[in-house]
This record gives structure tokens, C-alpha cells and sequence, in this order.
């Protein structure tokens, strides 16, 4: 049984379900799948718009040009989309915990309100280019809000689908709002094509009314579950196991990277390659859309064959596609560097959408294991469901600190050679890194170990 209205005295108003159980396929056809469908494609706008927000420093930076009194550095510029980062990745810890606690979609309705402010001072700050820097990017920072969205958005998706179908509905909601990267700079880019880059301050003002929109869908077309329940000891005891801070180090190189590079395209086109701020906006977006919509395929190919499987052979091509890129500088070849970049960012999009599939199936072995040894069924699946709710918001958030180091790794090697080439070979040693743990720990099965019964069938866990 359903309910839009709230039927207990501890939730006194909104659209409360009280009783939600997608694993149970008569429940799920009946009733789970259409409501489950809402509440993503609602929650999937939400995101978009924060991602946008939290992003739009990357695009307006290419704005902020002498003659438009702007006397900010690369290496200022690369530290101020770094810490926009650093915030948006600081706060997806609380907002993780936010869903439980004010139900997904009142805190989305909060969310998203709350990113007027950052939309508001981006206008008055690409209005007064004689702003401090040191209050600039405080103010700036507030941007970091929208980074946030994205955990509290997947915590709450991944309490509405079952086990087998949480890769293609996490890779969607994931993917519709990652590509809030790419949105913003198609709106930079058309801002600069047809009013000049004088016009910096009209990029937040298009976000304004679609704001306005997203908390009206939010309010009229998102549930809260009572069902959703956070469990802090449990999540306390969970950073203790290993398998949280590998799939930490792992998404740091997949979303890292991803947000990272979004964060940097332009800034590294106008200093590695000297392009104008037209030029950079007109190619910048085309990875982290492409490297978005292709998220979603990530956890579908993982629901396939095995997140394991598709994450290793992902780290691969990443790996490849950063030996082009260094190539690709050493020759001074805008081409080539392009389009391996785009590949790059691409196959971060893919690694997203694998490595979160892998945390849920991580949480659901350990569940089948403890249903083996006697654990009781439903509390128990009900508790790992939660651990993992929780984990995917966390390891986001540990993920998201990858954009912030990838952006001062790159104003790092600007300010000591000029050049990206060595931030490119700190990455592909990073990756080879990251090929060797996939394959050590979650693809190669130990002599005497039998091929797990519960999971994925390609995430098979050295130990627990």
C-alpha cells in the first residue's frame, strides 16, 4: 500500500510513501516503476541545474580578460575553479545525509532554492571585475552548493530501484546531471558568440527561471520515502572496511577526472594552445557531453557483464588516451590533443557509471553473505541497502576532491614549465595505478574461491 500524505505523527506534511519495497517484482510492477520513474526524471533536472551551477566558474573564467578589467592569472584562474570544487565536494557529505533525515524531495526543493545565491553573486561579481581576489573567490565559492546536489540526488534515486536496474537508473540520474558541465558552456559559448565576452554576467542570469522550474517539478512531482533510513554507526563501521576506500581511490580517477577536466578544457586550451575565448567555448563542451550522455552506458554494460570488468578495461583506455594526450603536446598537435581529450573525458563517463554500480553490488554481496551465515533476510538486505545509500554519497564526495587536485596539478605544472605535459604524466601513472588495483582486487579470483553467488557476477571481492 502507497500513500502521497503523511500517516505517521513524526512526518507531519508533504508526500510521504510509507511503504516501498522495489525488490518485490509484484510491488514493483504495479506500483514501484511509475513512481520510481517520476521521482528520477525529477530528480534528474534537479541535478542538471546544480551541475550547471556548480560548473559555471569554469566558463566564466573565460571571460574575465584584461580588457574587461579582469587581472586574474591561469595559475588564479586554475585556483579558483579548484576551490568551487572543494566546496561542492566538501558538502555532498551532508547532503548525503540530508535525504534520510528531510526526505529527497523536500531537501531537493532546499537544494535547489539555496543555489540562487551562488547564481546572484556570479552576476554581481562578473559586473565588478575590482572585486579582491581573496573575496572573490570566497564569493565564488558559494558555487560549490550545486556539487553538492549530486549525492543527496543519487542517495535518494538509489532507495527507489531494485538491484537490477540500479546501474542503468543511477547512470541516467548521474549522467543528466553531469552534463550540466557541457550545458553551461554551450550557454557561455552562446553568450560570447552573440554578445562578445563583455557579457559575462548573462550566463547566471539564464539560470535563473530554470532554477525557478526545478523546484516547481521537485514540488509537484517528487515523494519522500519514510523507508529511507540512515544508520550513522553503520556508516562509521562501513569507512573501516577496505572496499570503501578502494572504491573512494577509484572514483577519484573516474568523476575526478571527469569534473577535473569539465572544470579545465578551456582554461587549458586558451594556455596550452593559445586559443581564443570563442574558440575554447566551442570545443570545450563537446567532453563532458559526450562523456556524460555516455554514463549511462557505464552502468548498463556493469549490470551486463560485471562492474569490475568494464571498470578495468575503462582504466585502460583512460591510460591510452592520456599517452596520446602527451604526445599530442610534445608535438604542439591542437588536433590530436582535441581529440584525445574528448576520448579521455569520454571514458571517464563510462568509469562514473561503472565504479557506482560496483559500491551497491559491493553492499548486496555482503548481504547475501551474511543471509548465508543465518542473518535474517529483510533487516538485513534493508540495512546494507542503507549502508550503500549512504557509501554512494560519501565515495562522490571523496571522488569530487579528485577535480579539486586535478585542477591545482594542472596550476601547478603551468606555474613550474608552462606547459600541461607534466600534469598528463602524473594522470596516466595514476590510472596505471588504478588498473592494477581493479584487476588485483576485484577481477582476479583466488585459486579456491568459488565465483560468487549473489552480486554482480564479474565483482568478486578478494576478501570482505
Amino acid at each position: 500500500m502507497t500513500s502521497d500524505t503523511a500517516t505517521s505523527a513524526q512526518r507531519p506534511s508533504g508526500r510521504w510513501i510509507d511503504h516501498w519495497d522495489p525488490e518485490d517484482q509484484g510491488f514493483w510492477e504495479a506500483t514501484g516503476r511509475p513512481i520510481a520513474r517520476r521521482n528520477l526524471w525529477s530528480s534528474i533536472l534537479a541535478e542538471h541545474i546544480g551541475f550547471s551551477v556548480w560548473s559555471i566558474w569554469s566558463v566564466l573564467v573565460l571571460f574575465m580578460l584584461p580588457e574587461h578589467g579582469f587581472d586574474f592569472s591561469p595559475e588564479q584562474k586554475f585556483l579558483l575553479v579548484s576551490v568551487v570544487a572543494l566546496v561542492g565536494a566538501v558538502l555532498r557529505v551532508p547532503y548525503t545525509l540530508a535525504v534520510p533525515k528531510f526526505g529527497g524531495r523536500n531537501w531537493t526543493i532546499v537544494s535547489v532554492l539555496a543555489l540562487l545565491v551562488p547564481t546572484a553573486l556570479a552576476i554581481f561579481l562578473m559586473q565588478n571585475p575590482d572585486t579582491p581576489f581573496w573575496l572573490f573567490v570566497i564569493l565564488a565559492a558559494t558555487a560549490g552548493l550545486g556539487g553538492g546536489n549530486f549525492s543527496s540526488s543519487m542517495a535518494n534515486i538509489n532507495f527507489y530501484f531494485p538491484e537490477k536496474e540500479k546501474g542503468w537508473a543511477l547512470g541516467l540520474n548521474a549522467g543528466g546531471g553531469n552534463i550540466g558541465v557541457a550545458t553551461v558552456q554551450m550557454v557561455g559559448l552562446g553568450v560570447i558568440a552573440v554578445f562578445t565576452t563583455s557579457a559575462g554576467a548573462a550566463v547566471p542570469m539564464f539560470y535563473l527561471p530554470f532554477l525557478l522550474l526545478a523546484v516547481w517539478v521537485a514540488y509537484k512531482y517528487m515523494n519522500n520515502l519514510s523507508t529511507a533510513r540512515t544508520d550513522t554507526g553503520a556508516q562509521l563501521a562501513a569507512t573501516k572496511d577496505k572496499h570503501f576506500w578502494i572504491m573512494s581511490f577509484l572514483y577519484i580517477a573516474t568523476f575526478g577526472s571527469f569534473i577535473g577536466f569539465g572544470f579545465a578544457f578551456g582554461l587549458l586550451l586558451q594556455n596550452q594552445f593559445d586559443r581564443t575565448p570563442l574558440e575554447a567555448a566551442s570545443v570545450a563542451f563537446l567532453g563532458p557531453a559526450i562523456g556524460s550522455l555516455i554514463r549511462p552506458v557505464g552502468g548498463w554494460l556493469s549490470d551486463r557483464y560485471g562492474g569490475a570488468r568494464i571498470t578495468l578495461i575503462n582504466f585502460a583506455a583512460m591510460a591510452a588516451g592520456t599517452g596520446l594526450i602527451i604526445f599530442a603536446v610534445s608535438i604542439n598537435s591542437l588536433a590530436l590533443f582535441v581529440t584525445s581529450f574528448i576520448a579521455l573525458v569520454l571514458f571517464t563517463g563510462i568509469g562514473n557509471g561503472s565504479t557506482y554500480k560496483m559500491i551497491p553490488g559491493i553492499y548486496a554481496a555482503k548481504a547475501q553473505d551474511q543471509i548465508a551465515a543465518g542473518a535474517p533476510r529483510e533487516e538485513t538486505l534493508a540495512q546494507n541497502k542503507r549502508i550503500a545509500s549512504s557509501m554512494l554519497g560519501l565515495i562522490g564526495a571523496i571522488g569530487a576532491l579528485g577535480g579539486v587536485s586535478t585542477n591545482l596539478v594542472f596550476r601547478e605544472s603551468f606555474a613550474a614549465t608552462g606547459s600541461a605535459a607534466p600534469a598528463f604524466v602524473a594522470f596516466l601513472v595514476f590510472y596505471t595505478v588504478c588498473i592494477l588495483v581493479t584487476y588485483t582486487v576485484y577481477v582476479r579470483r583466488p585459486s579456491g574461491r568459488s565465483s560468487g553467488a549473489g552480486a554482480e557476477s564479474a565483482l568478486e571481492p578478494v576478501s570482505s
